[in-house]
C-alpha cells in the first residue's frame, strides 16, 4: 500500500494461507451477514486468498463484491478461488486502503477483517472506508486482539510466543490489540452510529489443536514473520525454535484449549 502503511508482518508464506483460506463469512463476518442484501455492493479490503470474499459474493448473488488487497501475488489466488465456485460477480485489485481509488458513496458494505491491526494509520484506514460507503451503507471491520487471547495450559514458552509477537508486529508499525480499539479508531474516523461487538476463535478438539499449533509452529520458523523477527534483532534463531516446539508442545496436550478474542464494528452511515 501506501508509505502510511506498517509492514505486514505475516507474508504469504504456506503456514500463514493455511489460516487464511480457512476462514469463511461464518467463521469470520457473522456480525455483518444479518445486514447484507442480495443486491448490495461489498468492498472486501485485505481480501487474501478471496475464501471471504467468494463467501460474499455468493451471499449477494444479484450485487458485486470488489476484493482489494495490497499485495497482487496473492490476487492470483483469489482469482482461482472465485473461479473455482463459479462466481462472476466478483472482481479483483490492488489496492491502497488509506487512498481508495473509489468516488464517494460506492458501495453498500465496506469491509475489512484482519487488516487494520496491519496498517500505518487505521484511523486514515477508516475514514476511506467511511468514505467510499454509500449513505445507509455499512463499514464492517473485524480484528484480533492478542494480548486478549487465552490458553491453556500456561507455558513460559506460550508466553515468550506473545511477548515476541506482540514486539514484532509493533516495531513493523502495526497495532496487535487493534480489536479493543476499533471503535476508538471509529470514532475519530468520524463514523456515527457504531455497533461494536466481540467474537472468538477457539480451538480445543485433538484434530483443531494440531492444526493451529502446526500452523504457528512453523510460522514461527518460516514466514516473513520470523525473518522480521531474527532481521530486527528481537530473536534469535534459536529462540524461534524454541517458542516452535513450545507451539507443539502445547498442541499435544489432551486438555489443551485456546481461545483468539476479536473485536468488531459496525457502522451505519448515515441517509
Amino acid at each position: 500500500m501506501s508509505k502510511e502503511t506498517a509492514v505486514y508482518t505475516h507474508g504469504h508464506h504456506e503456514s500463514v494461507l493455511r489460516s487464511h483460506t480457512w476462514r469463511t463469512a461464518a467463521n469470520s463476518a457473522a456480525y455483518l451477514l444479518g445486514s447484507l442484501k442480495p443486491r448490495m455492493t461489498i468492498l472486501d479490503i485485505g481480501c487474501g486468498p478471496g475464501t471471504i470474499t467468494a463467501d460474499l459474493a455468493e451471499l449477494v448473488p444479484d450485487g458485486r463484491v470488489t476484493g482489494v488487497d495490497h499485495a497482487p501475488g496473492i490476487l492470483d489466488q483469489a482469482r482461482a478461488t472465485a473461479a473455482e465456485r463459479g462466481l462472476e460477480n466478483v472482481e479483483f485489485a490492488v489496492a491502497d486502503v488509506h487512498a481508495l481509488d473509489h468516488p464517494d458513496h460506492t458501495f453498500d458494505v465496506v469491509h475489512a477483517h484482519q487488516v487494520l491491526q496491519h496498517v500505518g494509520d487505521p484511523v486514515q484506514a477508516l475514514r476511506e472506508m467511511y468514505r467510499v460507503t454509500k449513505p445507509g451503507g455499512f463499514v464492517a471491520a473485524r480484528d484480533g486482539d492478542y494480548s486478549g487471547m487465552v490458553w491453556y495450559p500456561r507455558t513460559s514458552g506460550m508466553d515468550d510466543w506473545l511477548d515476541l509477537y506482540l514486539r514484532v508486529a509493533r516495531a513493523n508499525g502495526g497495532e496487535p490489540d487493534a480489536g479493543r480499539r476499533l471503535k476508538s479508531w471509529a470514532l475519530q474516523a468520524g463514523c456515527t452510529d457504531i455497533t461494536a461487538s466481540s467474537s472468538t476463535w477457539c480451538f480445543a478438539t485433538a484434530e483443531e489443536r494440531a492444526w493451529w499449533s502446526g500452523l504457528w509452529a512453523d510460522r514461527t520458523l518460516a514466514s516473513a514473520y520470523a525473518e522480521r523477527a531474527t532481521q530486527g534483532g528481537h530473536a534469535t534463531e534459536d529462540q524461534l525454535r524454541a517458542v516452535s516446539a513450545a507451539w507443539r508442545e502445547w498442541g499435544l496436550q489432551e486438555d489443551a484449549w485456546f481461545s483468539c478474542l476479536h473485536g468488531e464494528i459496525l457502522c451505519r452511515k448515515p441517509v
